[in-house]
């Protein structure tokens, strides 16, 4: 595939970046990066985890200083010295975890840090305020009661709030990094038309994620990097799926091939190493039945707030059923704690990885080891030597892109840091390994290396209950398929099942 050559500033150019360079302790994190933004189009960014995207962005709303290169706005030089400086300039960000307070109506997220006042007393006028509020949102198609906390309201009302917010500031450029990741179906058209209505206005918009259909649903140019570097711009119909990721990992990349992936056999004699008989837990989950043999991969499928979360969280102790009984191999098991789920041989990598999973301040090491150290108790210490072989085996093992182990996680892209939390848990040498929403947030190449492990690990012997929201996914990889609805069990499904399949189980009533 030919690189094209970076195109001259076009008309209708908001925002161009040219020659940006970023590095840290050293290391490269961009080399000559170009990005060109132009008026009423919605831009995707796409790369590998760790290509350089989050630094890009970081640095374009002045959480980075840039090394070199040159951004113009408008035709402006600019050099946005803090996310407020960016923000005053017209660009504003709407990151994939919703950072707005919980706590706070609605209104006073949408207005934080720029209240209006009164005239002569400058107290906060609140009925501007609300007023302003339910403007912005009406701009978005949302009609809601403002001055009720924004807790109350689910988590795709909450990410068009933090667009109205960005909206506030007059934004001339609004970046979207990974606005969908969580949201289902529905709710992620209702924010493609959003989108649309945005760009009719004549928005720029960065739009970052890592969904192959929603770039060609939604944008109608397409930026790659890859390790940190500028591959090229296309429009979306210049560059399809096939040759988009081959630009991102930088070779021919057979989607056909990897989707064709066999998974292990497992017979109806294999032996049955967790089953769960009527558990249940008051408000979170209905009593359901669940039963897992060695080496098998086992899908649990739902829409969000399925309950998909819940049934993870009472078989590795994280939450204390009411009803029910869960048996390990044959055996009747009570998990007060984690601690007891792993000496029986499960082990967990929760769906929040940045919150639940990895310890951000801790090196790669320290969190490889980590539940290894703690299975092994306080007499029997990992020495440091130790931890290091662990930690550089399973680097290799999985792939993990990093300077070293004693790179601190944080710094990880965050696929790489998906892959440490998986090797935190097989370093523990688990029986059976429950993984929620495995895949989220990473990009194509690590996200097929990770369903490929997970194949290995079930040839293996080990039993795998996979949740992620990506139906393919699901029934691509699992032996059986458990579908959930309304927080109960709706049916079950065998192997070779489709998508379309799976979500007549949820609709029927």
């Amino acid at each position: 595939m030919n690189t094209p050559d970076p195109p001259a500033p076009p008309p209708g150019t908001v925002l161009e970046l040219r020659g940006i360079h970023k590095q840290f302790s050293g290391v490269p994190a961009l080399a000559d990066v170009q990005l060109r933004l132009r008026a009423g189009e919605i831009h995707a960014l796409m790369g590998q985890n760790g290509a350089g995207k989050s630094t890009l962005i970081k640095v374009l709303t002045g959480v980075y200083p840039v090394d070199a290169g040159e951004m113009r706005l408008q035709g402006r030089a600019i050099r946005p010295a803090s996310p407020l400086s960016a923000q005053r300039l017209g660009i504003s960000t709407v990151y994939q975890e919703v950072n707005l307070c919980p706590n706070l109506s609605v209104a006073e997220n949408i207005f934080a840090g720029r209240y209006p006042r009164r005239r002569f007393t400058r107290r906060i006028d609140w009925a501007a305020a609300n007023r302003g509020a339910r403007e912005l949102l009406a701009r978005l198609d949302v009609h809601i009661d403002v001055s009720r906390l924004l807790s109350s309201y689910p988590v795709a009302v909450q990410q068009m709030v933090a667009i109205a917010r960005a909206l506030g500031v007059q934004a001339k450029v609004l970046i979207l990094d990974e606005p969908t990741s969580s949201l289902d179906e529905d709710e992620v058209d209702k924010l493609f038309e959003v989108l649309r209505r945005l760009r009719a206005e004549g928005l720029a918009i960065l739009f970052v994620t890592h969904f192959l259909n929603q770039v060609y649903a939604v944008s109608d140019r397409i930026t790659v990097l890859r390790n940190g570097g500028w591959v090229g711009e296309w429009t979306a119909a210049e560059l399809g799926p096939q040759a988009l990721i081959s630009a991102m990992v930088g070779r021919e990349f057979d989607m056909a091939a990897r989707a064709g992936a066999q998974r292990p056999a497992v017979g109806a004699d294999t032996p049955v190493l967790l089953q769960a008989s009527g558990l249940g837990q008051r408000g979170q989950l209905q009593p359901l039945d669940l039963q897992l043999r060695a080496g098998e991969v086992m899908g649990l499928a739902g829409l969000l707030g399925s309950g998909r979360t819940e049934v993870a969280r009472l078989l590795f102790g994280l939450a204390r059923p009411d009803s029910g009984e869960l048996r390990v191999d044959g055996q009747p098991v009570q998990f007060k704690a984690p601690a007891d789920a792993v000496r029986r041989g499960l082990a967990m990598c929760p769906e929040e990885r940045k919150t639940d999973g990895i310890v951000a301040e801790l090196s790669v090491r320290e969190n490889i080891a980590l539940a290894l150290q703690a299975s092994l108790g306080l007499r029997r210490n990992l020495s440091r030597a130790e931890q290091t072989r662990l930690a550089e085996a399973f680097v290799k093992a999985l792939g993990i892109k990093t300077a070293s182990v004693e790179t601190p996680i944080g710094l990880l892209s965050g696929g790489n840091q998906q892959k440490a939390v998986l090797a935190r848990w097989l370093a523990t040498q688990p029986r059976l390994l429950l993984l929620d929403e495995p895949t989220r947030g990473i990009d194509v190449a690590a996200k097929q290396e990770i369903l490929q492990e997970i194949l290995r690990l079930a040839g293996e012997g080990m039993s795998v209950l996979f949740i992620s929201s990506e139906m393919d996914e699901v029934v691509r990889l699992s032996h059986r398929v458990t579908v959930l609805r309304d927080r109960r069990k709706a049916g079950e499904l065998p192997a070779g099942c489709t998508e379309d399949e799976v979500y007549e189980l949820i609709a029927k009533t």
